[in-house]
């Protein structure tokens, strides 16, 4: 209707375009991708006027669906300082009362004070605004529900055939058992119902299968599959039962949910074993009873369940409804018929207002189970594989229990032991006879049971997978599937062989034609040949010249011969002329008896096929027969029991009887005297109460007179003043009236142009409010949709945090190991290059230590080897960790994939994992052993170094030579290259630093962020708990007021019964105070009716006040709990960033450290380098020292030795 394809329903129906104006059609979801609004409402339309609806039962559809989306934009307000309703704005109940044919006014008048029937008078009753809510809302659903029912029949009248319904198909589409945390009085009535089908599945499925068993005379045990659900079921539905207190309740007026629960604990509590008392659960709804289900213990909520059953109907409407001027609204609303009879003045019929939700749903229920009885039915089961609806995935459990709760798996039990397959005997036969035919002799008669007999007995197959019954071959599960293998193979075989003839048959005729052929062509050939060689023959010329000659002679010849012949053939015509008719005559009798003899084999035939079926009912009959005897006699047998037990309890019971008839004539002595006493009290009361009715009946005949002669004369003084002031306004008002017309006409022309301003303006702000409202709607569905996109966007972002942070985890671990390695590797090359120069400066020694320098050098060569050999088993153990690294974030990727449903292997993984890393402790506690291991090699080596350097110390001082000169010039070179070396990764050290300080100011904005969150929150939960503490204030308000208004009822029922009391004592006594007291009591008692209703009203209405805050406070405590879990994860995130941020402090703090270590030993190798330089310097002037003192000493020895040689 709102898709405005049809704009006139739109116009006639008052309602808007959009459906969220509507709070009855918005609840849900608006719109269906796979369905197209426009095209099913046209269908709908033209359905209604293809049925036969008029057009008038077609408005009143549209119109009625109208006013109840009306019904649900009806408001009311509390009149202020009282509890009394009043509509809140009157345009929603014009629009419903244009649309059903209703007075407006009248309507909100009977919905705000409705007329309540107390005895024989009708009372106004007060309604409060949540009693208006459920007025209407209970009348909108009638309509509906009424409306509906009322096309259901009408639309089955139309199409009605009229003729016999010995057959239909019908389908049942039923919910399962619900077990939520709260199960309320629908909840009870759904599990009722598949209590029922259940009950009635198992009947037709196991009781009635094995039944059949015992009917055919097969040999079983009977198997109690313990399927018997009458104890939940009594529970529900007997005299007693649950349904029937609940109705009980909801006839007394003072009744409550309390009186109700009580009521069911006395009758039921610790007597019926499926009747339970619930055991408080945390966190859970309160539960008043527990039911003992097929599927499951449930837990009952009672509360509001008299209300619900009752579903009262607001009678004041009710009758403005079947005054409605729209015809169909007072057919769906017919009077309710009332009895005549002068007892019952004031009894009605049960009508569709006073039935119960219960009584209705049991009668449904019955005709439902009564229905299904009389069919055949064929049961579907849907299974829910998981609750998460992910596919591919499969609840065990949750399968198992669905199967055992829906009775399958006992279904299969009794089809594995069972004989699910069964077929009559003549079907049988006549189907598998192919299998082996020669077993059944053709043009015999022989029983059906035999012959099945017969040819089971003569297949190759398991005899212990069936059974023969009285009238059927039974069959156990997949046996009859091997039966229709044979038969399809041995169909096959025969059709092969069919075939194989057949192909046989045509090939035989092709090679006798082919041999005709053959033969032809060889006379041909023979012929043409023979032809060819005479052709050219002299004699044959000749033969040819002199055959037309001999023609001539030759014809004469056969001329004669042919008119023999003629002759001849002529006598043979006559002949076979005469033997044609004699045989047409025959045939003609032959064909006479064939019809005769064909008549007879028919009727015959016909005749067997009775006398079988005849004689197959005789035997079903007879099996029937024998089948009642022994019943018949087993109960004659029981009866014979009972008639002897019978005739013992009646002696006693005889025995019993002559002693209490002796007590009885002793009660009815004393009866008499009773009965004469109180007949003349009787009589005395009968006196006074006559008196007393004449007395009233006088005093009121004179209080009507009185009233009716006063009412004249006062109306008869009213209508002369009413006169005498008419005239003198009549006069006022001429003049006044003139004047105003010279005014109105002048001011009319004025409101015309006015009213056409305003129309414009109307029309333009109703097509602004048009734009506005869909401008609304596209900007409350983007809202929608950006609010889904937020939501879906914080959980991506709070997803990659949480990953985020592990990884800075993972980072910061693999950062420090890195770091450690690192450092061990620069100590090891520190290590190597020192060992690598002593090697050097020992290589460049004397001949004479030459032994000493290649041990050291072999030693040093294996010290490098085995650092090599750490470093390499270092990086296995790195590429090993990396990998374990890999294949645990690997497998916790796969925890947090399948979490909910691997929890106990998750316990396995992270036992595996704690054993790994107990096993890289292990490594690394091995491995800080062999550091220490070689850490004492290389003490033991730099010892040795340190000898060896002495020695060579004594040697330098010994001799210095140029060579060892330049070897210390080169080692210092060396050594300024790895100072450069040093320098180089101190820089990138440097570099990665900064880089860590950029990645740490980000960290403190972060928890910056978070901190400032974490604020928000605490903010928002004390907000929640200061809220929290005002509801809790108002609801211990609304309790003390609550147990006032309970004192002044027990007070007001206290006062009730005294005065009670008091009229019975002294209504004999006192007639004259009688009258005063009758009425006073009646004022009170009216009165106190009407406290105990306010009381009452009060009561529900702060009972729903306590439901509600009890509600809020509940979602209050839920958002503190959350609040608090995330101010406690806002906690744990801010420790662990604290430790990270510490963790990056200590490790800049290292990394400060170490750079001043680096300068410093940077600024030791310059000064080291500065005396490396003059030490180099003064062996330069050492060594010139040297060359001089040579020269010298070469010139003094050249001059010795010139000396000499002289």
């Amino acid at each position: 209707m709102m898709t405005n394809h049809k704009p006139e329903l739109i116009e006639m129906t008052l309602i808007t375009t959009n459906p969220y104006d509507f709070p009855m059609c918005s609840q849900g979801q608006i719109t269906v991708a796979s369905i197209d609004d426009k095209e099913e409402l046209m269908a709908t339309d033209s359905a209604i006027d293809i049925l036969g609806f008029t057009g008038e039962e077609k408005m009143g559809i549209y119109k009625f669906t109208g006013a109840v989306l009306h019904h649900g934009n009806m408001k009311f307000k509390q009149k202020q300082r009282e509890e009394q309703a009043e509509p809140d704005g009157t345009e929603e109940a014009d629009k419903i009362g244009y649309l059903l044919g209703l007075n407006s006014a009248d309507m909100l008048k009977a919905l705000c004070y409705p007329r309540v029937k107390v005895g024989n008078e009708f009372v106004t009753k007060g309604q409060t605004v949540p009693q208006v809510y459920n007025s209407v809302s209970a009348l909108s659903k009638s309509i509906y529900e009424r409306m509906f029912l009322w096309m259901v029949v009408r639309i089955n009248q139309m199409l009605d055939t009229k003729q016999q319904r010995n057959f239909f198909i019908g389908v049942l589409d039923i919910a399962g058992f619900e077990i939520f945390d709260f199960n309320s009085m629908e909840q009870l009535c759904i599990n009722f119902t598949n209590e029922k089908l259940q009950q009635f599945f198992n009947h037709h499925m196991f009781v009635l299968e094995q039944e059949e068993y015992k009917k055919e005379g097969i040999v079983w045990e009977f198997i109690d599959f313990g399927m018997d659900l009458a104890a939940c079921i009594e529970l529900i539905e007997k005299p007693m039962g649950i349904f029937s207190i609940l109705e009980e309740e909801c006839m007394f007026p003072k009744a409550t949910d309390t009186s109700f629960k009580n009521k069911l604990y006395d009758q039921h509590l610790g007597k019926c074993n499926a009747f339970q008392k619930p055991k408080p659960a945390k966190g859970k709804a309160e539960a008043h009873f527990s039911l003992v289900h097929y599927a499951g213990t449930v837990d009952y909520n009672i509360a509001g369940w008299l209300d619900k059953n009752k579903d009262p109907l607001n009678e004041s409407v009710v009758q403005l409804y079947q005054k409605s001027s729209v015809k169909l609204l007072a057919i769906l609303y017919p009077p309710v018929v009332e009895e005549t009879s002068g007892s019952k003045k004031g009894s009605k019929k049960k009508g569709g207002s006073m039935q119960t939700v219960s009584s209705q749903f049991r009668e449904n229920l019955g005709k439902l189970m009564t229905n299904l009885r009389s069919t055949h039915p064929h049961f579907v089961r849907c299974l829910i594989p998981n609750e998460s609806k992910t596919p591919g995935l499969m609840e065990n459990f949750l399968v198992i229990h669905q199967l055992r709760c829906n009775g399958v798996l006992e279904g299969i039990r009794i089809c594995r032991k069972g004989f699910p397959s069964r077929i009559l005997y003549g079907d049988f036969k006549q189907r598998y006879k192919v299998l082996n035919a020669s077993v059944i002799p053709e043009g015999q008669f022989i029983d059906n049971k035999k012959a099945c007999e017969k040819l089971l007995g003569s297949i190759d197959i398991d005899h212990e997978q069936y059974r023969f019954g009285h009238t059927k071959v039974f069959f156990k599960a997949g046996l009859l599937g091997t039966l229709e293998e044979m038969r399809d193979e041995k169909l096959a075989a025969l059709v092969t062989m069919t075939q194989a003839l057949c192909r046989a048959f045509l090939m035989r005729r092709e090679f006798v034609k082919m041999m005709q052929r053959r033969e032809a062509i060889f006379t041909i050939q023979c012929n043409v040949r023979s032809f060819i060689n005479v052709k050219h023959w002299p004699w044959m010329k000749v033969y040819y010249k002199i055959k037309p000659l001999l023609k001539s002679a030759e014809t004469e010849k056969e001329l004669a011969t042919m008119k023999e012949d003629f002759a001849k053939c002529k006598d043979v015509l006559a002949k076979t002329e005469t033997k044609k008719k004699e045989l047409e005559e025959k045939m003609v009798a032959l064909l006479q008896e064939k019809n005769d003899l064909q008549l007879q084999v028919a009727s015959e035939s016909e005749n067997l096929s009775d006398a079988e079926e005849r004689c197959e009912g005789l035997i079903k009959s007879k099996i029937q027969l024998e089948a009642k005897l022994k019943e018949t006699t087993e109960r004659l047998e029981d009866e014979e029991e009972i008639n002897a037990e019978l005739t013992a309890k009646k002696r006693k019971l005889e025995d019993e009887c002559s002693e209490l008839k002796k007590d009885i004539d002793d009660l009815e002595l004393t009866l008499a005297k009773v009965e004469k006493e109180k007949h003349a009290t009787e009589n005395k009361v009968k006196n006074l109460t006559e008196e007393m009715a004449a007395q009233d009946e006088s005093i009121a005949k004179l209080t009507k007179e009185k009233k009716a002669l006063q009412e004249a004369h006062q109306q008869t003084l009213d209508d002369l003043q009413a006169e005498e002031d008419k005239v003198n306004t009549l006069t006022k008002s001429k003049t006044k009236l003139e004047q105003q017309v010279d005014d109105l006409e002048g001011s009319l022309e004025q409101e015309k142009k006015l009213r056409m301003d305003l129309e414009r303006s109307k029309r333009k702000l109703e097509g602004d409010l048009k734009l506005a409202q869909e401008s609304i709607m596209d900007l409350e569905n983007d809202k929608q949709q950006s609010e889904e996109k937020l939501k879906k966007k914080d959980f991506e972002t709070s997803q990659l945090l949480s990953k985020i942070e592990d990884e800075q985890s993972l980072g910061a671990q693999l950062q420090k190991k890195i770091k450690e390695l690192q450092a061990r590797i620069e100590e090891l090359e520190e290590e190597i290059e020192a060992e690598r120069a002593a090697r050097a400066k020992v290589e460049k020694q004397r001949a004479d230590l030459s032994r000493e320098l290649e041990e050291i050098s072999e030693r040093l060569e294996e010290a490098g080897g085995a650092t090599a050999a750490q470093i390499e088993m270092n990086k296995k153990r790195e590429a090993e960790f990396q990998k374990l690294r890999r294949d645990l974030e690997e497998s916790t990727l796969q925890h947090e994939a399948t979490a909910a449903a691997l929890r106990k292997k998750q316990a396995d993984s992270v036992a595996e994992l704690g054993e790994q890393i107990d096993n890289l402790q292990r490594v690394k506690q091995k491995l800080e052993k062999e550091k220490s291991e070689y850490k004492m090699e290389i003490d033991d080596l730099s010892s040795n170094m340190e000898a060896v350097a002495k020695a060579k110390g004594n040697l330098e001082k010994m001799c210095r030579t140029l060579e060892d000169q330049l070897s210390e010039i080169k080692s210092k070179n060396d050594e300024n290259l790895r100072q450069i070396n040093d320098l180089s990764a101190q820089r990138a050290r440097l570099q990665t630093e900064n880089a860590f300080t950029q990645q740490i100011e980000e960290l403190k904005r972060q928890i910056e962020e978070e901190v400032k969150a974490k604020n928000a929150l605490a903010h928002g939960v004390q907000s929640a708990r200061h809220d929290c503490d005002l509801l809790r204030e108002q609801f211990e308000e609304e309790q003390e007021a609550k147990a006032e208004l309970q004192r002044g009822m027990s007070k007001a029922n206290s006062e009730v019964a005294q005065w009670r009391t008091k009229y019975e004592t002294d209504a004999i006594q006192r007639t004259e105070e009688l009258e005063e007291a009758k009425k006073k009591l009646a004022q009170r008692l009216q009165e106190a009716e009407e406290q105990i209703e306010a009381v009452n009203s009060k009561c529900a209405s702060l009972e729903k006040t306590k439901q509600r805050l009890q509600g809020e406070v509940e979602d209050l405590m839920i958002d503190v709990e959350r609040a608090n879990a995330q101010a406690a994860n806002l906690d744990k995130k801010q420790r662990n960033f604290d430790k990270v941020l510490a963790e990056w402090k200590q490790k800049f703090e290292e990394g400060q450290a170490e750079l001043e270590g680096a300068q410093k030993e940077a600024r030791s190798l310059s000064t080291e380098l500065f005396k490396m330089k003059n030490s180099y310097e003064e062996s330069l002037d050492q060594l010139e020292t040297l060359k001089r003192e040579n020269k010298n000493l070469q010139r003094k020895n050249e001059t010795s030795n010139m000396e000499q040689d002289k």
